[in-house]
């Protein structure tokens, strides 16, 4: 075999190794915009319901929304409970919205049960503190912040002078029904895969994600924030708009000849600033 035809083989190996992983990576893509469509659908078809929307009293206070869809509850004595979905933060009740990060909700209950269930459940964050807490990694609802059924429909939204006690609300859909529910014990992770396939960076942190400092969301992820921005009537997050060249300053005039023999002046010096600690 000449040397030519030994390497057009090691190449097409190498492309036929190399396919499936440039399929699943479109693929692993592709799902992830799936889920933040079918997170804005939940949220749109929630807050299109007038006697079982979120409360506005609620999501005026809210610092973070995550949107869990199809989470899957299967029972037989012992339950499960466990689904994939999105979460966006706010630094201030009157600020953009972060983009998504996505997270996954786990759970588990004892009990004499039996049946399957799934459901779309909504978080609200009333606090920080929850929210630094699935950004350091996981959550666990109801031991690292306290977690209610949240008040919905037209006596929640009557309810403009609420105290919100707890630090999370909690909300499911199912079968058409829609109203607080008990997610005590269940955890809340970051779904870093997700994220790194969403975001086309791997070992994408939720700190990245949540402060900025990441690639660019695609338009699936813009879609999902403008309903947020519309149901907590904030403003939606924008890309900075590169300024104009400004026109250059006009260039000093030369400073005048000096007279034979007079000191050559000194240049003047500048000095960088001390690292702040």
């Amino acid at each position: 075999m000449s040397i030519q035809t030994k390497v057009a083989s090691a190449l097409l190996s190498a492309a036929v190794c190399m396919g499936p992983a440039i399929v699943n990576f479109a693929q692993a893509g592709a799902r992830e915009e799936g889920r933040l469509l079918t997170a804005t659908e939940v949220l749109e078809e929630v807050q299109g319901m007038p006697d079982q929307r979120l409360p506005d009293a609620l999501l005026s206070h809210a610092y973070g929304i995550a949107v869990i869809p199809d989470v899957t509850k299967v029972a037989f004595i012992f339950g499960g409970r466990h689904g994939n979905g999105v979460l966006v933060v706010r630094d201030k009740l009157n600020s953009p919205w972060s983009n998504p990060v996505f997270i996954s909700l786990t759970g588990g209950s004892w009990g004499f049960q039996a049946g399957a269930q799934s459901s779309d459940i909504i978080l609200v964050f009333t606090t920080k503190t929850g929210i630094e807490g699935i950004a350091g990694g996981k959550l666990t609802l109801g031991a690292d912040a306290s977690v209610a059924a949240g008040p919905y429909g037209r006596q929640g939204s009557a309810a403009t002078d609420v105290q919100f006690n707890a630090e999370i609300y909690s909300y499911a859909r199912s079968r058409g029904l829609f109203g607080g529910i008990a997610v005590d014990g269940s955890v809340i992770a970051i779904d870093r895969s997700a994220n790194a396939s969403l975001y086309h960076k791997s070992g994408v942190t939720a700190s990245e994600i949540l402060s900025g400092q990441a690639p660019a969301a695609p338009e699936t992820a813009q879609r999902f924030l403008e309903r947020v921005a519309q149901a907590t009537r904030t403003s939606v997050r924008t890309s900075p708009v590169p300024q104009a060249d400004t026109p250059a300053a006009p260039s000093a005039q030369a400073p005048p000849p000096q007279a034979p023999g007079a000191p050559v002046a000194e240049a003047p010096r500048t000095y960088p600033l001390e690292t702040q600690k």
